[in-house]
């Protein structure tokens, strides 16, 4: 990890899905080796903009950035010094143990806290609704867009989850693409793809998913994921930008620059930071 600036401080990522891969970049690029755990089948749609998608792929490279999938911890300290992502299965988080992470992200985007303790690391971060600052995490950072979106919340929650898809050129709800029936996803289109308004985009069990408007397809499940009925399966852009499917969002990107700021503005890590030598930091009392 010697071609890290901040070497003596890992930060362990749990889920590398679209929003979590806005924190994994710019913590990467600002000099902090990055670990990242998923799902054995990880549920994200917008894979190609997700470092989890490593999983599926072995090796996967968003703007720059190579993401390697590993099969233990020490493996993955290998692909650290070789200056990539190492991306672990691990939905049991035995790699806290392992790892011994100096800082945790949440990243999961359950919309609840699923296990996540603020005993876990010496710094523990909650991306959006379910994390309560100072009760379970040391941060929350907003994810919802408007006026908050990537503040650090350094004492209660962020803003509750609305249930609706942010608005995008009045698109919401029907901007998602839901199973109609349980099984596993067939695609009729790639990620990328521009559709045409009735046209279909994948079946599930030979039931067939339409688009309800012409637009751009920004993200399908992958088809090892078991879907179940309602589950969400795919992302229907009606912006015709076909290159902003393979490019980190504005939002990722503001909720990672919340993450960053959370990290060097941490008052009890700022020894370790600014500490030559590879050492753990105290656990705040």
């Amino acid at each position: 990890m010697s071609a890290f600036l901040f070497k003596q401080v890992m930060v362990l990522v749990l889920g590398g899905g679209d929003l979590a891969s806005g924190a994994i970049y710019r913590l990467s690029r600002a000099g902090f080796p990055v670990v990242v755990t998923e799902l054995a089948a990880p549920l994200f749609v917008r894979r190609t903009v997700s470092y989890g998608n490593a999983v599926y792929e072995n090796e996967f490279t968003v703007e720059g950035i190579t993401a390697h999938l590993v099969d233990s911890s020490e493996r993955a300290l290998i692909v650290l010094q070789q200056g990539r992502i190492p991306v672990l299965i691990d939905p049991d988080r035995a790699s806290i143990q392992s790892l011994r992470p100096t800082v945790i992200v949440d990243a999961r985007m359950a919309k609840v806290n699923l296990d996540t303790r603020l005993s876990d690391a010496p710094l523990v971060i909650g991306l959006g609704p379910g994390f309560n600052a100072g009760t379970d995490c040391h941060a929350v950072i907003e994810t919802n867009r408007g006026h908050n979106l990537g503040r650090v919340i350094l004492q209660g929650s962020a803003e509750p989850d609305t249930g609706t898809p942010g608005s995008i050129e009045g698109k919401t709800d029907t901007r998602v693409l839901r199973a109609p029936v349980e099984g596993y996803v067939s695609a009729r289109a790639a990620i990328g793809d521009s559709i045409a308004a009735g046209q279909i985009i994948a079946e599930v069990n030979g039931s067939p998913i339409t688009a309800p408007f012409a637009g751009v397809l920004r993200g399908l499940i992958h088809h090892r994921v078991y879907v179940q009925v309602g589950m969400k399966i795919g992302d229907l852009d009606p912006r015709i930008q076909r290159e902003a499917c393979f490019t980190i969002s504005d939002k990722s990107l503001a909720v990672g620059g919340g993450v960053v700021e959370a990290v060097l503005g941490a008052a009890h890590l700022r020894p370790l930071l600014l500490s030559a030598e590879p050492e753990r930091a105290a656990r705040p009392r």
